[in-house]
């Protein structure tokens, strides 16, 4: 049962022609972790997702507090069985049909859909994990490549380019060769107690799970943490590398080239993020 500004339907076919977000990637999405009726860091992916709607100049409804939408995502999750379980919500927002690349419609629609997950807290993947650079594409520096938005044929190409040869995922770099991001999340890298992550103005995604990380790094006083660029030639020096989202967590790199990598600060901070999670 998807939710559709509010009112549910089984009738996944709801897309037109004249869908903005369709024809010119005037969209915007959140993948949200729900564990057994507890929406993980709503706050900040209910802040993310207004800031990204005042950046692409989309009229915000006055309804559309945070209330609303917590509301709005739990009644999604009983409508789809899944009060006590845990899933994945994404939350779309889309301007209005009309006009071409200038819209003609003020008004927004929002989507809201959910899925099981097997997992209620997060787990650290200890598997063989193997990454590369991909270099046929580059992420433009600047706001709008931190935006969730529906633009993603960097990522969709490069996940290709990682199936095809092998790799379980890839970086990706900016305009100024400088490492940005993972396909599917943000990038951190451990050498000896300092931290690096991109800054934002890298071009790399305003991640709720890496703000997370941030954060709980601020209180540890062995780690510096840093958001610096980071260079290619960098990443073969680490100790460690990881991968951050909001559905798996951290996920360990284990292995960039002829490099391998141990992932003993991101178990730790894993661990502390699931402690997080269960006294919030």
């Amino acid at each position: 049962m998807i939710n559709i500004n509010g009112n549910f339907s089984d009738n996944n076919q709801i897309l037109t022609p004249e869908n903005r977000g369709y024809s010119y990637g005037d969209a915007l999405f959140e993948t949200i972790k729900v564990s057994n009726s507890k929406i993980l860091f709503l706050e900040d992916h209910y802040f993310r997702l207004m800031a990204s709607m005042r950046i692409m100049r989309m009229e915000i409804p006055m309804t559309f507090t945070m209330e609303f939408m917590e509301a709005e995502i739990l009644k999604t999750i009983e409508k789809n069985e899944l009060l006590s379980s845990s899933a994945r919500v994404k939350i779309q927002v889309h301007r209005n049909a009309g006009g071409l690349y200038l819209p003609t419609n003020k008004e927004i629609t929002f989507i809201i859909s959910a899925k099981a997950l097997d997992a209620d807290f997060y787990l650290l993947n200890e598997e063989a994990y193997e990454v590369d650079l991909f270099k046929d594409f580059y992420v433009a520096p600047g706001l709008l490549s931190t935006l969730k938005t529906n633009n993603k044929a960097i990522n969709v190409v490069g996940s290709i380019y990682a199936k095809e040869n092998d790799l379980d995922n890839c970086l990706l770099l900016n305009t100024n060769k400088s490492v940005v991001e993972a396909l599917n999340g943000n990038l951190f890298l451990v050498k000896g107690n300092t931290i690096k992550t991109p800054p934002l103005a890298d071009g790399c995604l305003k991640g709720v799970m890496r703000q997370q990380i941030i954060n709980v790094l601020e209180l540890l006083p062995d780690y510096t943490l840093v958001e610096e660029s980071i260079s290619p030639f960098e990443l073969q020096k680490a100790d460690e590398l990881f991968v951050t989202n909001v559905i798996k967590g951290i996920q360990p790199i284990t292995k960039y080239r002829k490099k391998v990598f141990i992932n003993e600060v991101s178990k730790m901070l894993l661990q502390k993020i699931n402690v997080k999670i269960r006294l919030g």
